[in-house]
């Protein structure tokens, strides 16, 4: 099993956070991974996006070129990575902020409206947590409750209701499946 991964958006989305989550938590099943981030010029705000590798195989490149998931968090990250998923793949589009529509055909296109998810729970910045949910449980790369073990050691300054939340959202984001 090999699941390469994108994620991207503008700095201060967690962007950068979900892909150490997500390589931490592969780390925890056994799985070999890498995780290479790329920020913008400037930091919150500025463009984000890292790439992470889950395989049962060794991992020769951290550079993920034609990734079997993307996740978009913003408008510029759709036209920028949309692209790049491997034909049969998965875009993952947060519906909340990403109005335009993938132009691409041959891939599997969820949108999970990961901003609103987050404020019904109580806190916006779970929004990328949303959308980590929805990719454990329409790719099978990491199982959800390894996220959610893998949270209080990533995230070892977060008080125990912040880490609540952040399960929380996971766990709402498994709500959202391809059809």
């Amino acid at each position: 099993m090999y699941q390469g991964i994108r994620i991207s958006g503008f700095g201060g989305q967690g962007v950068i956070s979900a892909g150490i989550l997500l390589a931490y938590s592969g780390m925890i099943e056994g799985k070999n991974v890498s995780f290479f981030p790329s920020y913008g010029a400037e930091m919150r705000g500025g463009t984000a996006n890292c790439s992470v590798v889950i395989s049962d195989e060794e991992v020769t490149t951290p550079i993920v070129s034609e990734p079997n998931t993307v996740i978009v968090f913003n408008e510029p990250s759709l036209a920028k990575f949309e692209p790049m998923v491997k034909s049969g793949g998965l875009l993952i589009i947060n519906s909340s902020l990403v109005h335009s529509r993938p132009k691409r055909k041959d891939i599997k296109v969820l949108e999970v409206p990961c901003n609103q998810v987050a404020g019904e729970i109580g806190n916006a910045k779970v929004m990328n947590m949303v959308a980590l949910g929805a990719l454990a449980e329409n790719t099978g790369a990491l199982s959800v409750d390894t996220i959610v073990k893998s949270l209080s050691a990533v995230y070892k300054k977060l008080k125990p209701e912040v880490l609540q939340l952040n399960e929380k959202a996971l766990k709402k984001g498994t709500q959202f499946r391809l059809n």
